[in-house]
């Protein structure tokens, strides 16, 4: 097979190609921007293999970086782009489920591509367009399947993160498993809690932001690889809920983490403590734990205040009102949005007067009455029953400091 028209990614990255091959040596476009080249989809990073091996590479080109060269990768400056360039290469034995314990820099296309995951990132595209395909990759891709190149087994001892990508391929292409590749997901599960979380992490969030989530999901949860993961291991029956709700694609992970707690059923607490097994940022963590009580309001169809609102955000409250959509709730965007926009302020700082000025006007001292001083006042102008201007909340504050 052959590529007719090269995309404008391969097309920008053939000088580094052309190099490498006028210095002697085979060099390829590999992995997953070929694969999805064929499929038509957008592609994100271009990679290089060569029969090149670092110190060669570096003799060809004039400004590199070694950003992994005990593995047989350098980074190829050229312009305002960065190419990372690999050498053909073998492995080793992987004693931690991850890494090999050594690499072997070889000559032979055949023998880098035998060591991918799957056929379908196992192809490689000469600078001509062809694409040469070792491994039946190109079937595969017609075929809309995700099979483990040789050994399915030996694959996924080798790097337990492969599990992972495979259902996670499974939702963002629509693709299926093939069942001995599922079989040996099933069979060798357990290793994945050899795997960093925060490496499955990332693989979990994109399988739930893919086009094709059910599929993800169903096999994240007949392989058993659900029961490896923090929080889960007794939540086959709310993972099978999330399978069958819409297939309304969800936005960003902040979804994906709502979604998933709620349907946990987690209080504030839980969760927050759920997303730190999970090694989530802390900001993500506190818009998770501010949409879920609205969330909950939302599948309550109670009307939200504005303190609701102004205390949670806007993002977060549209976050909540997309899940909330999943479940048959929730409201019309647009209508939120003027609602938030209809606040007397969106934040303290925009509050007409502050604890200078009240301690001024008054006469009081710092301390604990100030600030429930000026936290009263906040949420009557939040809630619209007290005028946002500095002599109306000085005299209501002065009516309130002598309650």
């Amino acid at each position: 097979m052959k590529l007719t028209q090269l995309p404008d990614e391969f097309v920008q990255a053939l000088p580094v190609l052309h190099a490498i091959i006028q210095a002697g040596f085979e060099a390829y476009f590999v992995g997953g921007s070929v694969r999805d080249a064929l499929l038509g989809k957008k592609i994100h990073d271009v990679d290089i293999a060569t029969s090149a091996y670092p110190e060669e590479i570096k003799q060809i080109f004039r400004r590199t970086v070694d950003t992994g060269i005990q593995h047989g990768t350098v980074t190829v400056l050229q312009q305002d782009d960065a190419y990372e360039v690999t050498t053909f290469r073998t492995e080793s034995t992987y004693q931690d489920f991850r890494r090999p314990d050594q690499v072997t820099f070889v000559r032979s296309l055949r023998e880098d591509l035998k060591r991918r995951d799957f056929t379908i990132n196992a192809l490689a595209l000469q600078h001509d367009g062809t694409i040469i395909d070792l491994f039946d990759g190109l079937t595969d891709l017609d075929n809309k399947l995700i099979r483990a190149v040789g050994d399915p087994n030996e694959r996924f001892h080798e790097d337990a993160l492969r599990m992972m990508r495979a259902v996670r391929f499974e939702s963002q292409l629509a693709f299926t498993i093939e069942p001995a590749t599922a079989l040996a997901i099933q069979t060798q599960h357990q290793l994945l809690s050899k795997i960093a979380i925060e490496r499955i992490h990332d693989e979990f969030v994109k399988l739930m932001l893919g086009q094709a989530r059910r599929n993800g999901l169903i096999s994240f949860i007949e392989t058993e690889l659900y029961s490896q993961c923090p929080g889960l291991a007794q939540a086959q029956a709310a993972l099978k809920i999330i399978a069958e709700l819409p297939a309304t694609p969800l936005v960003n992970e902040q979804d994906v983490w709502l979604l998933i707690t709620h349907q946990l059923n987690l209080s504030i607490e839980a969760t927050k403590s759920f997303l730190r097994q999970w090694k989530s940022a802390n900001e993500l963590i506190q818009a998770v734990s501010l949409s879920l009580p609205i969330l909950q309001q939302f599948l309550a169809h109670s009307p939200l205040t504005n303190w609701n609102y102004y205390e949670t955000g806007s993002a977060n409250i549209l976050a909540a009102n997309r899940i909330a959509h999943l479940y048959g709730a929730g409201e019309a965007e647009a209508v939120l949005q003027s609602a938030y926009q209809q606040l007397p302020i969106k934040r303290r700082s925009e509050l007409a007067v502050n604890g200078g000025d009240l301690l001024q006007a008054l006469g009081l001292k710092p301390g604990p009455q100030l600030g429930q001083l000026l936290a009263e006042l906040e949420k009557a102008v939040v809630a619209a029953t007290l005028p946002n201007q500095k002599k109306a909340l000085i005299a209501a504050a002065e009516k309130l400091s002598h309650i």
